[in-house]
């Protein structure tokens, strides 16, 4: 295992699983005369999104459910509204898990596509932040470069002067015993003008160095000189349509899902509301200190998820309410029968035994 892959569990396995798949559509694009991690990285997100699609279907059903069930909820909450003692609690808790009973659904029913997305990210993350280490391919191709430096007397400490001028924080200050796979890590934020001053110092290396950037330069730039390992950073830039297209597309992907109906009176109605300005926003801020690379995930899923929506939306108005429901019923009678508790029954039973020990 490479030392600059992560090593964190779950999310560092994870990370080498999504690194083996990234790597397969490199090599696939490479055998098509093709080198370039930003096409890998759209692809490797349209594959990502596909496997998916079956949550988001799924997700789109409970939101369907609910927003026929939602009003009889909105009641019950309207009819304990002041009520904060132990026992109204509990009775709305039972009321309310009574009606998602009746449609044979739950509160954490469209939950999973999230719990499931979220380690991906993380995951993915790791992957973009540190490409060589998960593709092979481009981690030869520093090599070459790795195995000149390193018998260049002070290597070190000049790798770490020019890196004081990159301006990222994903660059760390080399020990004096530097692995080829900690070189590597510096080596991979280096801008054009950090290689260049690289090649500088080490004038009798300064073929291999110019040969491994461009080559470097190549893989990387995806669109319009824009680099995948950069952050677009706050200046301007082209870096900037990243960030721009990610917030763009995000709103727009929270805008074609349809929202159940929850009524002005509802706090949940304004929290829906005013995230549908803040998720753009904050893939926006996101995609300016991250890599490109992932604020490329980042808009293509994005956009991704948009052209879904409105297929899965065009799909939900034609589907049978009333079948799904009964579906959804027999799904919860065989988890009833099989003594699974909903998480609305585990909560009240947990409040039932405290407020029993009081």
């Amino acid at each position: 295992m490479l030392l600059t892959q992560s090593s964190t569990p779950v999310i560092g396995w994870i990370s080498t699983l999504l690194g083996y798949v990234i790597d397969i559509i490199f090599r696939l694009l490479d055998f098509a005369g093709i080198q370039n991690i930003g096409l890998s990285i759209i692809i490797f997100t349209v594959f990502v999104r596909l496997l998916m699609f079956p949550l988001t279907i799924k997700q789109q059903k409970f939101m369907k459910i609910n927003q026929v069930m939602q009003p009889e909820i909105t009641k019950i909450q309207k009819k304990y509204r002041n009520k904060k003692d132990q026992a109204s609690m509990m009775k709305q808790n039972e009321e309310i898990q009574a009606v998602y009973d009746k449609y044979g659904t739950g509160p954490t029913g469209g939950c999973a596509q999230i719990l499931i997305q979220f380690p991906i990210f993380l995951a993915f993350f790791n992957v973009v932040r540190n490409v060589p280490a998960y593709i092979p391919q481009v981690k030869s191709i520093y090599m070459s470069a790795v195995t000149a430096i390193q018998q260049q007397s002070g290597y070190v400490d000049t790798i770490n002067k020019i890196a004081d001028g990159v301006n990222s924080s994903y660059i760390t200050e080399l020990p004096g015993d530097a692995t080829a796979n900690q070189v590597i890590d510096v080596l991979n934020y280096f801008t054009a003008d950090a290689w260049n001053q690289l090649a500088d110092a080490m004038p009798s290396i300064s073929n291999v160095i110019a040969n491994v950037h461009q080559q470097v330069a190549g893989i990387n730039n995806f669109a319009f000189g824009i680099n995948v390992a950069q952050a677009p950073g706050f200046r301007l830039s082209i870096y900037l349509l990243i960030p721009i297209c990610a917030a763009l597309f995000q709103f727009l992907s929270t805008k074609t899902m349809k929202q159940p109906d929850m009524g002005k009176d509802n706090p949940a109605a304004g929290m829906t509301k005013s995230m549908t300005y803040f998720m753009p926003l904050m893939s926006a801020y996101f995609c300016l200190v991250a890599p490109a690379g992932m604020g490329l995930y980042w808009a293509t899923s994005a956009l991704f998820m948009c052209i879904q929506q409105i297929v899965v939306n065009k799909y939900m108005e034609h589907a049978d309410i009333e079948k799904m429901i009964e579906k959804n019923r027999k799904k919860a009678a065989k988890k009833k029968a099989k003594g699974k508790k909903t998480l609305m029954e585990r909560l009240t039973g947990a409040a039932g035994e405290a407020d029993g020990s009081g």
